[in-house]
């Protein structure tokens, strides 16, 4: 097992310094925030180069989705091999983590098992936490959408058009969410040449959410056929939105509270030892 670990763990070095400035520039972007091991992902991307893989899966569609929604259509390839690399990376490393564990304790089952669990829960984790962010980003849109429809309705009954109620709120907004980066890359693809319709298309696409969608249409209506009536249908679209951002709001509570559930019972039970303790000590006359 000894033997083994030193393979293992020479053969990962060795990755390591045959990929390292191979990839160097591919990996600058990274998000250290989001990918902790950027500094191991180029034995990753080699690895997957080795071995010619095409990613064209259905597995490798449904990541697509999932990294165009945060990425956009013109990163989202990108990504997808960044994801591999630092699946195939994180395996590798729990791989030479096992085995060291298993050069210490010698062979054993057991953490065979262990092992063989740990890379089950690495692969499923690295695409999990991808899910966690597209949820989170959708539910952050869903936040900041009702804010952003009062705007637009207000500055398009003061007599602006649509787009330039876009360029206005894109503009004085101070934050950053992934709401305001869709309405700016909005506004780059209209001064970019694109049409209208098309961009605000574009950006329920990106979106995803049915509020932005159902918002979209009746924009687009308005845009084609004019709509006389745009304003009280863009409120009464406003209220439902703000409707629907309270009952997430109050649904993420919901959650926030259950998640302190475990820790508050462990707490509990760790009050309980420390104060039954002594009693039970006492009664046994110690």
């Amino acid at each position: 097992m000894i033997f083994a670990f030193f393979v293992a763990a020479g053969g990962m070095t060795v990755l390591l310094i045959i990929s390292r400035d191979r990839y160097k520039e591919l990996i600058r972007p990274v998000d250290r925030r989001i990918y902790a091991l950027k500094e191991l992902m180029p034995i990753g991307l080699y690895v997957m180069e080795l071995i010619r893989y095409k990613y064209s899966t259905r597995y490798d569609r449904g990541l697509l989705d999932k990294l165009t929604e945060l990425y956009g259509a013109r990163y989202s390839q990108y990504y997808l091999r960044i994801h591999w690399a630092n699946k195939i990376s994180a395996l590798i490393a729990v791989t030479v983590i096992t085995m060291l564990f298993g050069a210490a304790t010698g062979p054993d089952k057991g953490l065979a098992v262990f092992g063989a669990v740990m890379l089950g829960a690495v692969f499923y984790l690295t695409d999990r936490e991808l899910y966690k962010r597209v949820k989170k980003r959708r539910i952050d849109i869903q936040l900041d959408f009702p804010d952003f429809i009062n705007k637009l309705t207000l500055l398009i009954n003061a007599g602006m058009t649509v787009s330039g109620a876009w360029r206005r709120i894109s503009e004085d907004s101070k934050r950053d969410g992934p709401l305001y980066q869709e309405l700016k890359e909005t506004l780059a693809e209209i001064a970019g040449g694109k049409p209208e319709i098309q961009a605000y298309e574009n950006f329920a696409k990106r979106c995803r959410i049915p509020q932005v969608t159902k918002f979209i249409s009746i924009i687009i209506q308005n845009l084609k056929k004019g709509n006389s009536e745009l304003i009280p249908i863009l409120r009464l679209q406003a209220g439902e939105c703000w409707d629907m951002r309270k009952s997430t709001a109050r649904r993420l509570g919901e959650e926030a509270s259950t998640k302190l559930l475990f820790p508050m019972m462990i707490m509990f039970l760790a009050i309980l030892i420390i104060v039954a303790m002594p009693a039970m000590l006492a009664m046994q006359g110690i």
